[in-house]
């Protein structure tokens, strides 16, 4: 850990010799699709109580409102399939937070999911018994009939729109979020991101990669079309991640930002102009007008590219906040036994419960685990 918080590339990869000789057997390989329903699910996806997390000295005392203008406000998606990561990625964010206790998380849950939102709450209160957090339901009609075919089908779920709701299915007192994909983990203080400024009138700001080729995110349908592409004529649009952004919630709901986003995916239906499908859209309102954010707050396309998924290398620098955006999934590769060597960094925030752990794993490589853990 540097002096400054996150982890270093050096760092990094100096872990994975440690990291070589601790890969734990999973008892079976989840199949969340496959469950029939939610009691059924709660029996097979147990997860093991997280440790009690505290604030540190100076941090400010808090009553039991979430609007309380102190608290670290961050929303997340919550489903049956990507919920080892989500539990993952609360677990991260609360061990290396300054003021775990002043963080409030935001779950957006589909209200057809085959867990439901009432099972989806039990497991996660069970999991963090103080953590303060609140479950919206997603209605997933709002948005299904916008959504168009993407190159993966995974990104075709409605859930991954949830993000353009958030103006409105949070409390209006609820001014400024940190949206966080479910596929990452954090290895930094959150109030750091949290503290990013969004100068001007910018809405969002992220991590921007303007080195990026920006117009393989369009088809070239829409580069042709005058019209259209004109809208990026004012601006120097670069590419950025969705699955990490600071929003201004307030600038978002007056410019009605939803309905900008929804033309966009009108248009879609209508005309193909791009094939990825949640991101596109907040790129032609977003792309040139975007607080630029640190790279080290979204070492992004850990999970490989859409199709294959193979492993990727770390970016060069720090890093605070690692991300599996793509096809590969750290926690599924690690009970498949194939796992990248940067999945093995994700694992110590894995909170599942493997009844059979005990008898897989021995008294050295259990301590060797909790002891690599502090490092990350």
């Amino acid at each position: 850990m540097t002096a400054n918080g996150g982890l270093f590339r050096s760092d990094l990869l100096g872990l994975f010799g440690f990291f070589a000789v601790l890969i734990l057997s999973s008892s079976f390989c989840l199949g969340i699709r496959s469950v029939p329903d939610g009691a059924d699910l709660a029996g097979l996806l147990r997860f093991n109580e997280a440790p009690e997390y505290r604030n540190g000295v100076g941090c400010p005392t808090l009553g039991p409102s979430s609007c309380d203008p102190s608290l670290v406000h961050i929303a997340m998606t919550l489903d049956s399939e990507y919920l080892r990561g989500s539990v993952a990625a609360v677990h991260s964010v609360l061990k290396h937070a300054s003021c775990p206790e002043n963080v409030y998380f935001h779950f957006i849950a589909a209200e057809f999911d085959p867990a439901s939102p009432r099972v989806l709450n039990r497991l996660v209160r069970s999991t963090f018994p103080s953590l303060r957090f609140s479950v919206h339901i997603f209605r997933e009609d709002k948005v299904i009939n916008l959504i168009s075919s993407s190159i993966r089908q995974a990104l075709e779920n409605p859930l991954n729109y949830a993000r353009n709701y958030l103006g409105d299915l949070l409390d209006p007192c609820v001014e400024r979020v940190i949206y966080l994909d479910s596929d990452l983990v954090v290895v930094d203080d959150i109030q750091k991101l949290w503290s990013t400024k969004l100068t001007g009138s910018r809405v969002i700001g992220a991590p921007e990669y303007c080195h990026a080729n920006f117009t393989k995110y369009f088809t070239p349908g829409f580069w042709s079309d005058p019209v259209m592409s004109r809208v990026f004529a004012s601006r120097r649009p670069c590419y950025f991640n969705t699955g990490v952004m600071v929003m201004d919630l307030v600038r978002w709901r007056e410019g009605n930002y939803r309905k900008r986003i929804a033309m966009w995916m009108e248009i879609q239906r209508q005309r193909r102009i791009y094939d990825l499908g949640s991101l596109p859209p907040f790129l032609l309102v977003f792309a040139g007008n975007v607080e630029s954010i640190d790279h080290r707050w979204n070492q992004h396309g850990l999970g490989g590219d859409n199709v294959r998924g193979s492993c990727r290398s770390l970016h060069p620098g720090p890093v605070s906040l690692l991300h599996w955006s793509g096809k590969g999934k750290p926690w599924a590769r690690l009970d498949a036994k194939t796992p990248c060597p940067l999945d093995h960094l994700w694992e110590p925030y894995d909170l599942h419960h493997e009844s059979s752990m005990s008898s897989k794993t021995n008294d050295l490589s259990s301590a060797s685990v909790a002891g690599l853990s502090s490092y990350l």
